[in-house]
């Protein structure tokens, strides 16, 4: 009775935030209220002395910076024990900044929590997965599901949203910094949460044992308290890793939505701007199935060192918003590494390149203590601004211009690339009898990536979704790479889309297991192979390339891994030419008015760019400027901006006689960049 009583509290508990949170209307209605270009810094006053504070704002000023991202990991700067709310010390840099024209985003810092509130609630610890209780040693090592975390983090954001909500400084708010980079926790109050969250999705024991697959070695549940939470690590079956992942997702969210009410009942004008990192592989969390909620501007921090890394990463936090994207906190220098001259600069046009309004360098100073002593800022660890602050400068002043020059541009992606938090998760379970391992050879995210970048290489826009939670009909060309689990709505999503005209491709590894994370007892690929028009069973890998034909275009494989297609409406586009049976390469469809095209590899660009290519003239999809590879273009209001991320020299081939805005320089017949060199031409 005693655990029935617990497990029905914390049901409620969880109902009740989430349920009545999930019901107000969506963030991603608001907007920053102009649309310049803002370029700053991340800044830490709780680091800084008053003098310093003085000081480092002058400096900010005279660079031209417009914006800081203030509060982030401090929580006990403004809270020094519980009820106890000291913001004087913040009020005072708020106060200059304002007073220096320059705008704030107010991070709230509900990570990590204070030592106060760890030794006063214990429930905030972590517990290992082998019961050992760890004190918070360095940052997010907190239960955010703890129900005295959550109390504590909300009077937190009310008092702020309250305090700052309407000060004329303040242009946004940002939530929890990289709060998909906590931890998951296996306490006894852990494991009765996750009981009512079950309770909760399931319903009954029978359900949860079919969910489960609890008949295979001997596992059948009879009773709620037979129930354990998953080993993150492993070992354990991969159907319930799969809802531990999305427990532990749920609980992120409620968090992110706690925090959200108090904004809209504090400052319902402010927009949202948070680094969140769902992406994170210690926890993570669903954000594309849930942004809309609690996020009115894809931000993130922007530390890649490959331009298609970096550009899908930016627009998976984009998603399908129309609003300008944001990098809250961006690589100036680097964890061990002092910065390049001229490669913030570059990648600040990268930014622009893909619809962002803000920069954000991380961070203003070089910390002198704690986990990130050796990340270096733009001013040096002797308070000398180091070259850093002057390329920002530079970043600040052109970017003054290009505000009158259509930037930040605005999106119209005609292509998007599904991506899934869920399938992410199935197809990387943590076991030591991992079948799935052997199987999915190919890395989840090499997928999506290799089948992002050749319609990013064609300088086309492209946006990542989840397919299942958006409006499909907005593009021309919807691409699924590797979607190992297909849930029954993003499968529906699809159907409805091919059926009213769309163009679908999905490749090998795509719909095995269902959203149980169990194989699928159909045709695969599962809930569409009748869109498909095919079946796929057999698969093989061979040591050596594969190579065929998609219509004209020849093939090789850089993955040598295939499925045995066996098309039964479908017409085959192409075949293997070095596999017994010459079996296809990928077929099409027809389904209602659309096509729905499988390829028989994982996603690779050598397989899929000509693929994209042979239907970019039928579905109306329009290339952007010719370039090299690894140099990327838009046009922007008659001009084309280059960026050159290849890290050597590039010569570009253009059209007659242009002017470089940026250079002065004037170009005939080709425009040569050296590395991380950038170009507007007009």
């Amino acid at each position: 009775m005693k655990l029935k009583a617990t497990l029905v509290g914390a049901c409620a508990l969880l109902s009740a935030v989430a349920g009545g949170a999930f019901a107000q209307a969506p963030a991603g209605q608001l907007r920053v209220p102009d649309s310049h270009l803002y370029v700053g810094a991340n800044y830490q006053p709780v680091d800084r002395t008053p003098v310093q504070i003085h000081q480092d704002i002058a400096r900010m000023k005279a660079a031209g910076f417009t914006v800081v991202r203030m509060g982030d990991l401090s929580w006990d700067y403004f809270q020094p024990a519980e009820g106890v709310f000291t913001f004087e010390a913040f009020d005072a840099v708020l106060e200059e900044m304002h007073r220096n024209g320059i705008k704030v985003i107010v991070d709230i810092p509900g990570q990590p929590a204070p030592m106060w509130l760890h030794k006063a609630y214990p429930g905030v610890d972590l517990v290992t997965q082998n019961g050992t209780r760890l004190y918070a040693a360095e940052r997010y090592m907190d239960n955010t599901s703890d129900p005295d975390y959550l109390r504590l983090v909300a009077a937190l954001a009310e008092a702020m949203t309250k305090r700052y909500g309407h000060h004329p400084a303040v242009i946004a708010f940002g939530y929890n910094n990289e709060i998909g980079n906590g931890f998951m926790s296996y306490s006894e109050a852990d494991k009765t949460r996750f009981v009512a969250w079950l309770q909760k999705k399931y319903g009954s024991l029978d359900t949860l044992n079919k969910a489960w697959a609890t008949q295979r070695w001997s596992r059948t549940l009879t009773a709620w308290d037979q129930v354990e939470i998953p080993y993150g690590d492993g070992p354990g079956p991969f159907e319930r890793y799969l809802d531990l992942r999305r427990y532990w997702s749920d609980a992120t969210i409620n968090v992110l939505m706690i925090l959200e009410n108090a904004r809209r009942r504090n400052a319902p004008d402010k927009p949202v701007i948070s680094n969140l990192w769902d992406s994170s592989d210690r926890k993570g969390f669903d954000y594309l199935s849930t942004y809309k909620q609690y996020v009115s501007h894809g931000s993130h921090g922007y530390y890649n060192g490959d331009a298609i890394g970096g550009a899908f990463e930016t627009l998976m936090m984009r998603g399908a918003l129309p609003t300008p994207s944001w990098f809250s906190e961006f690589q100036a220098g680097g964890g061990g590494y002092y910065g390049t001259k001229g490669r913030s600069r570059m990648w600040g046009y990268f930014g622009l390149l893909n619809g962002a309004q803000g920069m954000l360098a991380w961070t203003f100073n070089t910390h002198l203590g704690g986990e990130e002593q050796a990340l270096f800022g733009l001013i040096d660890h002797d308070d000398t601004p180091s070259w850093k602050l002057d390329e920002w400068a530079t970043m600040a002043k052109e970017f003054k211009t290009l505000e009158k020059l259509g930037f930040p541009r605005e999106l119209k992606p005609q292509v998007a690339v599904a991506y899934s938090f869920e399938a992410r998760t199935a197809s990387s379970p943590k076991s030591g009898s991992n079948t799935v391992a052997q199987y999915l050879t190919t890395p989840y995210m090499v997928q999506a990536h290799n089948a992002f970048a050749p319609v990013y290489n064609d300088n086309i826009d492209i946006a990542v979704i989840n397919v299942g939670k958006e409006d499909l009909s907005r593009y021309k060309m919807v691409v699924v790479p590797g979607l190992y689990l297909m849930d029954k709505a993003s499968a529906d999503n699809i159907r409805s889309y091919v059926r009213n005209g769309g163009t679908v491709i999905m490749t090998a590894m795509s719909a095995k297991v269902n959203e149980t994370n169990q194989w699928f007892n159909t045709p695969l690929p599962g809930y569409l192979s009748d869109v498909f028009g095919v079946k796929t069973r057999e698969f093989y890998r061979r040591d050596a390339a594969l190579s065929g034909q998609i219509g004209a275009a020849s093939i090789n494989t850089t993955i040598h891994f295939y499925e045995v297609l066996e098309p039964t409406t479908a017409t085959v586009l192409g075949r293997f030419s070095n596999v017994e049976g010459t079996p296809p390469v990928a077929t099409i469809n027809t389904y209602g008015k659309g096509q729905a095209i499988y390829v028989a590899t994982p996603a690779q660009p050598s397989v899929l760019q000509p693929l994209y290519r042979s239907l970019y003239g039928r579905l109306g999809i329009t290339p952007g400027p010719s370039t090299p590879e690894g140099v990327y273009a838009r046009v922007v209001n008659g001009r084309t901006l280059y960026v050159n991320a290849s890290y050597g020299p590039k010569d570009i081939r253009i059209e007659g006689t242009k002017t470089g805005l940026l250079s002065g320089k004037t170009w005939s017949g080709t425009l040569h960049l050296e590395a991380d060199g950038v170009e507007i031409l007009q």
